[in-house]
């Protein structure tokens, strides 16, 4: 797997108020689209886990998206 350089890493301002309260990550997809990620639940009646993907701004990102993951601070 190829890692991007640190060249390719960039610096983004995520306005966390905008984003929803359960809202723990934001991340841009390698299609240029933005989300919110949910803390993941275990579905009611299920054996799975569950986590709410919500459309978010890119807030100017323009980095490779696989830096893009940043973890909301508590």
């Amino acid at each position: 797997m190829n890692r991007p350089s640190p060249a390719a890493i960039a610096i983004v301002d995520v306005d966390w108020s905008l984003a929803p309260a359960n809202a723990r990550w934001w991340a841009v997809d390698e299609d240029g689209r933005a989300h919110w990620y949910c803390t993941p639940d275990i579905a009611h009646m299920s054996s799975f886990w569950f986590s709410d993907q919500i459309p978010a701004p890119t807030f100017g990102f323009a980095g490779d998206w696989r830096t893009s993951l940043i973890e909301r601070l508590k």
